[in-house]
């Protein structure tokens, strides 16, 4: 089994002005999803993002998050286990709030070294 990187990719405006009770009903929905995974073995760990951080560069650092241009946001990660892109990529697909046309993910392979 290969190890792949699940980005969290949501309209960050849309996520700034949503109620708390229906961001705590999309973390509830997003739990089962985690259950079912974990079920599978698929899972092995995820986490929200703040919405604030920085951009570090060679000659700047911005302060005001890492979101200053962009309206599409990276909100959390998922780390899981498949055995190729494909069904990395099929269980992303599986994710209720991608279905629902509320997030998305890109899929990205982790490299593993020969000490992992």
């Amino acid at each position: 089994m290969e190890k792949f990187l699940l980005l969290i990719r949501e309209d960050a405006e849309q996520r700034e002005k949503m109620p708390q009770e229906e961001f705590d009903r999309c973390i509830q929905i997003m739990g089962g999803w985690v259950e079912s995974l974990a079920q599978t073995g698929n899972y092995i760990s995820s986490e929200p993002l703040q919405p604030r951080g920085k951009v570090i560069g060679k000659d700047n650092i911005v302060s005001d998050g890492p979101f200053i241009e962009a309206k599409e946001a990276i909100s959390g990660y998922f780390l899981i286990h498949a055995e190729n892109l494909e069904q990395a990529a099929s269980i992303a697909q599986t994710c209720p709030l991608v279905l629902a046309g509320r997030l998305g993910m890109e899929v990205r392979p982790i490299i593993l070294f020969d000490n992992e």
